[in-house]
């Protein structure tokens, strides 16, 4: 299992910068819709910092733009983590088909944390 800051700012674009001037590393870009980024990387000695613009994550409100991103190895321990999470806690996003061939969904557990929850196919 791989954990990964999920941090959604406002103004991805302009932000990724901010944080790469702070830590260094390297920016990758993964989505983007028009000129506004929507979602990217920053890669930063062997970690990876992953940020959402706001319009993309959807936060609830401000304060709620941290999340914990999990690339989880399999579908079916994909599939048994989020339905744990989603058991008493809340889905904010309803596990689908994501473009990187593989599963998204972002559900708040019972004890407000809210998970990004990923499974890359092979």
């Amino acid at each position: 299992m791989i954990v990964n800051p999920f941090i959604a700012v406002e103004n991805c674009k302009d932000e990724i910068k901010y944080y790469q001037k702070v830590f260094g590393g390297e920016i990758a870009i993964l989505r983007k819709q028009g000129e506004e980024v929507l979602n990217a990387d920053l890669h930063v000695e062997g970690a990876t910092l992953k940020f959402a613009d706001t319009q993309a994550a959807k936060p609830v409100m401000k304060g709620d733009y941290v999340r914990v991103f999990l690339k989880i190895e399999t579908e079916e321990a994909f599939q048994r983590i989020y339905g744990e999470f989603a058991t008493g806690g809340t889905i904010n996003s309803e596990a689908y088909e994501a473009p990187f061939n593989g599963l998204l969904g972002i559900v708040t557990d019972r004890n407000g944390v809210c998970w990004v929850l990923s499974y890359y196919q092979s």
